[in-house]
């Protein structure tokens, strides 16, 4: 049976940081699903139709993307990995101020569901200050974001939110 995890999140947008998560769990897990938040109480930049299409982007030439998937969920996220047939939430940790909402998350979870196991990576510390929300920040004030988004996500911020970022 192989080992799959989702990774849940808003990804507005994804950034090199989350790429870099879902590389060192390809090591630990036979597959994940990157599953996109709908999460009413979020107003996002991106509508989930251009999250998705940034996601698979920047996805597309990953040396293991055979090993990934892009979906979508809305409710409880318990419900849906167990809905995919998965037995594990990744979610990574930038630092102390990320541990207070994601244990409480984690223990709600198991709450929920006991058969379910949220596994925890540090990002990397190449990545430790990136966050999407930053990341849009930067864009709006002029500022460039090239080496900290895929390419993909670079153009549509630069589209979307700022007058260039080249």
């Amino acid at each position: 049976m192989d080992k799959v995890a989702v990774y849940p999140g808003s990804f507005d947008p994804i950034t090199n940081g989350h790429l870099d998560l879902l590389d060192r769990g390809l090591k630990i897990f036979d597959k994940i699903i990157v599953a996109i938040a709908k999460n009413p109480a979020k107003q996002p930049v991106f509508s989930f139709e251009e999250r998705l299409r940034m996601i698979e982007e920047s996805l597309r030439d990953h040396p293991l993307n055979d090993r990934l998937k892009v979906d979508a969920f809305q409710g409880l996220l318990v419900d849906y990995v167990g809905r995919v047939n998965a037995r594990a939430i990744l979610r990574g940790l930038r630092a102390i101020s990320d541990f207070e909402y994601e244990f409480q998350m984690a223990l709600m979870n198991r709450k929920l569901s006991n058969e379910i196991e949220t596994l925890y990576l540090m990002t990397g510390m190449r990545w430790i200050y990136i966050s999407s929300r930053i990341i849009k920040e930067v864009v709006m004030s002029g500022g460039c974001v090239s080496g900290l988004v895929p390419e993909p996500v670079e153009k549509m911020l630069a589209e979307r939110l700022g007058p260039s970022i080249s």
